[in-house]
């Protein structure tokens, strides 16, 4: 008679045990995702590359960290090299601030504020050559 709930108990463990590696297997999933959610910013919205008309100019975007710091490009058309760049939330608002230190632009910078609504990147350029600022936009390129 104890035969039969020995072999009940062994195919209750043996079933339990087939079915741990599928529970950790969600479990690997659900950390998988919680990383890529994790990876995300609220900046991610101001990756891309970016124009301004009157010129040319581009502005590329390419990673944000959660703490707001750009790796960015800029061309006109050859890069120009970007110095420092970073993203700031400031009274509901995204902010860039970009810096060029290269020939021709020595500490010129860009303070730029994103519009959701029209998608575009506008705001003030500092150019330090002529110690003169210039009101600027930019569209996202497609």
């Amino acid at each position: 008679m104890r035969r039969p709930l020995f072999i009940a108990t062994l195919i209750v463990l043996g079933i339990a045990f087939a079915l741990q590696p599928t529970c950790e297997c969600a479990a690997q999933s659900k950390k998988e995702a919680a990383k890529e959610t994790k990876g995300k910013t609220s900046f991610d919205v101001l990756r891309g590359r970016w124009q301004r008309p009157d010129g040319g100019y581009i502005l590329q975007i390419r990673t944000i960290d959660a703490g707001g710091k750009i790796d960015a490009g800029y061309f006109n058309p050859l890069p120009i090299n970007v110095s420092r760049a970073e993203a700031t939330q400031e009274g509901g608002k995204m902010k860039v601030f970009v810096e060029l230190r290269d020939t021709g632009y020595p500490g010129s910078v860009y303070n730029l504020t994103y519009n959701p609504k029209e998608d575009v990147l506008m705001g003030v350029y500092f150019q330090a050559a002529v110690q003169q600022n210039f009101d600027v936009f930019f569209t996202r390129m497609k």
